[in-house]
């Protein structure tokens, strides 16, 4: 390796070292092309009926905003009482399962002994006031950066909107000439990937979503609307995402009625299986299927490094690099490779 090789080489580390450094911005950046990729869509679709592009995004964003707040007026009052009442019996919950650890016979279960520990655990646990001042402070930093971050992103993505294909010409521009359009090619199969992960897990959100509210109603477990909207968003994370979600019915049922566990665990059961072998064939057919391995190898990588923003966007990132591998490393290099 001659001078410049070693001076090149060095280059390319410190710039990886930078990017990691900057890596929290560059998923903030990433998350506002998701939305720009997803919004231009309809922004496209507007301009031909004879509007400019910015009265074309002006009208988007009005829209969005509208919906947004009525569905908040609709369901965020009713989530917020329904979610105090879940928090208010909790207590009663911790209460029960001490005194289910305090009916075990520990010298025939041996192995069980360890309860002990968590029995004195949840009977010392209190939710103090003076807990909850002592985090005031961290939890109003915590949702001043979260505030800070999506005004940055809501930003980022009306900028990338304004003139799409500006900041798309400079990109290609860093690319060697010869691959240009090969580059161009494969920016529009990663937006058609986007889009279309975007599609097919609203779909199925919005399936779980309404599949656990009924199976709950007709269980008859309390606050069905808190656990049918929490089901349905934590679909949006794989794996991870559906094991919580049936966490809060079966803590209802715990202090309702105890033997209501079963029948939700198994109508839980039911609902997964039913979107992943029936739904998600159906939705991503012509979409974007991942296989599930890849999918929670994605997701502990990304949370691992990147944290809870990087576990929300483990999927569409897995989808951009799943598309880039297969259009560079296999159609460019690997099959051409004789």
């Amino acid at each position: 390796m001659n001078f410049g090789e070693s001076v090149g080489f060095l280059c390319f580390l410190i710039s990886l070292y930078i990017l990691w450094q900057l890596r929290q911005l560059l998923l903030l950046i990433f998350t506002s092309i998701i939305f720009a990729v997803v919004l231009n869509r309809l922004v496209n679709k507007l301009t031909q009926f004879n509007l400019n592009r910015k009265k074309s995004i002006f009208i988007i964003i009005i829209s969005i905003i509208i919906i947004i707040n009525i569905l908040l007026l609709l369901i965020l009052p009713p989530f917020i009482e329904q979610f105090q009442l879940l928090i208010n019996l909790l207590p009663k919950v911790i209460k029960k399962i001490t005194e289910f650890i305090n009916n075990i016979d520990y010298t025939q279960y041996q192995i069980l002994s360890p309860l002990n520990d968590l029995d004195k655990i949840l009977t010392n646990y209190s939710f103090s006031s003076l807990a909850i001042f002592n985090n005031f402070i961290a939890i109003f930093s915590n949702v001043f950066i979260v505030t800070s971050q999506l005004i940055l992103v809501f930003v980022l993505t009306v900028i990338f909107l304004l003139n799409p294909q500006q900041y798309r010409y400079y990109f290609l521009k860093i690319c060697p000439s010869f691959y240009r359009n090969r580059i161009d090619h494969i920016l529009n199969q990663s937006e058609i990937a986007i889009v279309s992960w975007l599609s097919g897990i609203l779909i199925n959100c919005v399936f779980i979503a309404i599949l656990s509210g009924v199976g709950l109603w007709i269980l008859g477990v309390k606050l069905v609307l808190v656990h049918a909207l929490l089901a349905g968003l934590l679909n949006f994370i794989p794996n991870i995402g559906p094991t919580l979600s049936v966490v809060f019915p079966i803590m209802i049922a715990v202090v309702d009625s105890p033997w209501k566990i079963i029948p939700v665990i198994i109508w839980y059961f039911i609902v997964q299986n039913i979107e992943s072998y029936w739904l998600t064939p159906k939705v991503m057919a012509d979409k974007v299927s991942l296989l599930p391995a890849v999918t929670l190898f994605a997701q502990i990588f990304f949370a691992t490094s990147f944290g809870l923003l990087g576990l929300l966007l483990a999927l569409p990132l897995t989808v951009v690099f799943k598309t880039w591998i297969d259009e560079i490393l296999f159609k460019d290099i690997l099959d051409r490779w004789i």
